[in-house]
This record gives C-alpha cells, sequence and structure tokens, in this order.
C-alpha cells in the first residue's frame, strides 16, 4: 500500500519510518523545505532528532503536496491540529481513488472546537475515502524511532477499517490495539495535552511527586465528566487513548506540552515565555477550547481552567494552585 503520511516532524517522520520498516511505500510530505533536505540529502531529521537517529536512505520527503497525494492509497495527518482542515481541503483536490485516512493529530480545531475526524469528513467527501481512523495512544516519536516498544490504539467507528490500520502498523516493537470509541479516544488524547501543561507547571514549582500524583487523578475526574457528557464510553477512560497516554505525556520530558508547563512554572507565569515559545505543543490551543466546551455543557474541570487562566489570562500559577488547595473540601467522586 502507498501512504503519504502529511507532516514531516518528529511524529510524521516516526511513522513513516515505521510503515517503510513494515514494506509498505511511503512519503513524506511538509512545507519547510529545510526538513525535506536533511531528510532526503541527509538520512536524518535533526531538528527533532539531533544525530542520534539514521533513517532509511529510500525515505523522501516532499514540499509537493501533488506529488506525495496523487496515487496513494492512504493519507496519514500528522500536521498541528490548526492546519488539518487546510491541508485536507487542498489534499482532496489530488486524490485520484478512493483513500484510507489515518490521523494522528490530537486536540481540537480552534474556534469550532471540532474533534480532527469530524474535520477531514467535512473536507474529504465520503465518495473519495474510508472511514476515519485516529491512532491514539502513549506514543512519544522520540522512542517509536528507535524501535522502543509502544502499545497505541487504532480508534474508528468502522471495526474493519480499525482493524486493517492495526495489522498495517503492528510490529514486534509497535503493538496496536483497535477500538470503536472515536469521540472518547479523541477527546482523551487532546485533553491530556493540556493536563501535562498543568504536570510541567507542578514539576517547574518543585511540588513533588505526591502533586503530580494527584493531578493526575484527578485529571481523570474532569476527563471522566466532559468525555461522558458528550458520548464517550467511561473504559475508553482506562485504557491507552486515556490513561495510558496521560501517564507518558504528564511524566516524560519527551512531551513538548510537559515542556512547556515546566518552563512557566520555572518563571510562575506564562507570558514570557509564550512570546518566545517556536514548540508545538497542542496542550495550549486546546486549553482555551476545554474553557469553552466546559461552559457550554456546564462541567466543573477545574485543574484545566486553571491552566487556560495561566495561558490566557496571565495569572500566576502559585496563586491558583493555593486557590485549587482552598477549595471547599468535598467527596472523591
Amino acid at each position: 500500500m502507498k501512504f503519504a503520511v502529511l507532516g514531516n516532524g518528529a511524529w510524521g517522520t516516526a511513522l513513516a519510518r515505521l510503515l517503510y520498516l513494515n514494506h509498505q511505500e511511503v512519503i513524506l510530505w511538509g512545507i519547510d523545505k529545510n526538513l525535506s533536505d536533511d531528510i532526503n540529502n541527509n538520512h536524518k531529521l535533526t531538528k527533532y532528532f539531533q544525530d542520534s537517529v539514521i533513517l532509511p536512505e529510500k525515505l523522501k520527503s516532499t514540499t509537493n503536496l501533488n506529488e506525495a497525494v496523487k496515487n496513494a492509497d492512504a493519507l496519514v495527518f500528522t500536521i498541528p491540529t490548526f492546519a488539518v482542515r487546510n491541508v485536507a481541503s487542498e489534499a482532496q483536490k489530488y486524490i485520484s481513488k478512493k483513500v484510507h485516512i489515518v490521523t494522528g493529530a490530537k486536540g481540537f480545531e480552534p474556534v469550532t472546537l471540532k474533534r480532527m475526524s469530524e474535520v477531514l469528513r467535512e473536507e474529504i467527501t465520503e465518495e473519495k475515502r474510508y472511514e476515519i481512523v485516529s491512532l491514539i495512544g502513549p506514543s512519544h516519536a522520540e522512542e517509536v524511532i528507535k524501535d522502543m516498544l509502544t502499545a497505541i490504539t487504532s480508534t474508528c467507528v468502522d471495526l474493519n477499517e480499525a482493524k486493517l490500520i492495526q495489522q498495517i502498523f503492528s510490529n514486534k516493537f509497535f503493538r496496536v490495539y483497535t477500538n470503536t470509541d472515536e469521540i472518547g479516544a479523541e477527546y482523551c488524547a487532546a485533553i491530556k495535552n493540556t493536563i501535562a501543561i498543568a504536570s510541567g507547571i507542578l514539576e517547574g514549582l518543585n511540588y513533588g511527586d505526591n502533586a503530580r500524583a494527584a493531578l493526575v487523578t484527578r485529571s481523570l475526574a474532569e476527563l471522566y465528566r466532559l468525555v461522558t457528557r458528550i458520548g464517550g464510553k467511561f473504559e475508553t477512560l482506562f485504557g491507552l487513548a486515556g490513561l495510558g497516554d496521560l501517564m507518558v505525556t504528564c511524566n516524560s520530558y519527551h512531551s513538548r506540552n510537559f515542556q512547556v508547563g515546566l518552563a512557566i512554572g520555572k518563571a510562575n507565569e506564562a507570558k514570557t515565555y509564550l512570546s518566545h515559545n517556536t514548540l508545538t505543543a497542542e496542550g495550549i490551543k486546546t486549553a482555551e477550547s476545554l474553557y469553552f466546551l466546559a461552559k457550554k455543557y456546564n462541567i466543573e474541570m477545574p485543574i484545566c481552567h486553571a491552566v487556560y487562566e495561566v495561558l490566557y489570562l496571565d495569572k500566576k500559577p502559585s496563586d491558583l494552585i493555593d486557590e485549587l488547595m482552598g477549595r471547599p473540601l468535598k467527596s472523591e467522586k
């Protein structure tokens, strides 16, 4: 099968290499010519992996979307969530046959608050695609690219499509499970990025392991309230898309969202860091989306709300932590 991986950053390149090792034909696409040149000429992605990773010589990247998409059997979206709609709309012009669609993007579309599968359905017409599959779970690109053991989910409302992608992506170091709870999995994948910022803030403020354990546990309560309110399944919260992804993102220095929180916590304010930030950290935009979603559905999400106030209202993290800890006492439910 011929795959076009749209997005030649860390995650896209890791998945493209995985597909290549699994004997699939694959090409990368991205807008940054420097990244494509590094992949094509040096067989590296120095910006993200320094010199620690040598890519297969036959793995190529292009900045020409038509070249990538034409004659492809499957498209894999690994670009930032804010760009998915525009790239999908443009890619549809070059689709020459019915294609399989996989998204590795995690988050909500700004303003519309739509999930990535919803965006892709709107931009790529039904006659040109099969059902959308989301690859979701604890999977740092920095580890996948080095063949370190990883387990994720292939999530799709069409179980047969989920199984197809499961078979194609799985190998001895990358194990894929199927899931049909698209809503629950995609919401979990998005929300955990904002929680990871909170976890990084706690680390930056030196609040210790007890605090971060409490954060992750109480964050599950917030996940539960929102996910089940909008139609997701309870059991997804405790699978790879939920607890699994939450654990790795909140506890690893590989996590860009954790890194963002860490820097903010050390400074005890966000404004300075955000004015110079060049990292793509989906949790920043997701925090704003969650603020509006919580208001829309009248759901209590104090941790996510606190992250929003740090990022968008320039409140001091330490002050908000004092407020969270000083709230009226209640049961654990």
